[in-house]
């Protein structure tokens, strides 16, 4: 790239004109010039400017003519966010990167311009390095707001599985094993992410009104619950009971793997694990009613008479 383009004609908001001047080397020594970068004002020697084989060395050797404005600024029309980095790379042959992988570009883009090309392969070294950098294996996200697990769910291309847990969300107390079977949900929610990870997107609910229940979504439809949680009547009280159905939740969670395909309409595959929908037109309220009766929901009996306290206690 020729360093003529950056010496396009800027003028001032006083309105005179750029005056053109050319610098000899070692004219000026170790004395300090002043820049005017892109509206950034820098000042430097020409010593610092002329120490590599660069396009700014062209221009302040006296191989190129560079503008001055009626102040004295040596005019050069590009960005001068990054040009104070580019400063300090000609002063010690080295700097400190930006982390931010979009500077380290812009930086580059700079250096190529002034044709620096140590600080170029600085620079495509740093980006080649984080393309590499690890990447978690497996990211579960945690559900802040209805609308932002509805937004997962509708732009998921793979199925859902989706764990509410909220052991605060409860009036009684838990029966003795509540915790333990609450913890086993949460751990095979956890193995179940690891072994399908890749196809099967797994969200976190921890706001919800239930206190465990599993839920699981195949493109876009919900086709399943399964609730952990029942009220059985200890002795005088009530207590919450909290189950580990570790079957039922392994048979659903490989039913989603069979919605694994592209969004598109798949009836064959809708009946396959659905209602029979061979009625005929219905009112929107049946309708609705219909779509709401085809998600299996295996739920534990709500109310019993069990009591699962030990002997003795």
């Amino acid at each position: 790239m020729s360093g003529d383009t950056c010496l396009t004609t800027i003028c001032r908001s006083s309105g005179a004109k750029p005056k053109t001047c050319s610098f000899r080397e070692g004219s000026l020594g170790n004395k300090y010039v002043r820049l005017n970068v892109g509206g950034s004002l820098y000042y430097t020697t020409v010593q610092v400017l002329t120490r590599h084989d660069t396009m700014l060395k062209a221009m302040f050797s006296g191989r190129m003519e560079v503008l001055t404005d009626k102040e004295g600024w040596i005019l050069i029309d590009r960005c001068g966010k990054h040009f104070g980095v580019i400063l300090n790379y000609l002063r010690d042959d080295t700097i400190a990167l930006p982390k931010n992988r979009q500077e380290i570009k812009e930086l580059m883009a700079e250096a190529k311009y002034y044709l620096i090309q140590g600080l170029v392969d600085m620079c495509q070294a740093a980006l080649q390095d984080k393309k590499d950098s690890y990447e978690p294996v497996c990211n579960i996200p945690i559900i802040t707001s209805p609308k932002e697990e509805e937004r997962l769910i509708e732009s998921s291309m793979k199925p859902v599985v989706k764990l509410l847990y909220n052991r605060s969300n409860n009036k009684y107390s838990y029966t003795s094993n509540s915790d333990d079977n609450l913890l086993k949900n949460i751990e095979l929610f956890d193995k179940l992410s690891l072994r399908f990870n890749g196809r099967v997107l797994f969200i976190k609910d921890v706001i919800g009104d239930e206190i465990c229940c599993w839920s699981f979504y195949g493109q876009g439809r919900k086709l399943a619950e399964v609730c952990c949680t029942s009220i059985v009547y200890a002795t005088e009280k009530k207590q919450t009971k909290v189950e580990f159905p570790e079957a039922r939740i392994y048979e659903e969670t490989l039913n989603v793997l069979l919605y694994e395909t592209p969004r598109v309409p798949d009836n064959s595959l809708l009946e396959a694990t659905s209602r029979n929908r061979s009625q005929a037109s219905h009112s929107e309220d049946d309708e609705g009613f219909e779509l709401r009766d085809r998600v299996r929901r295996i739920h534990v009996k709500r109310y019993s008479t069990y009591d699962d306290r030990q002997l003795g206690h």
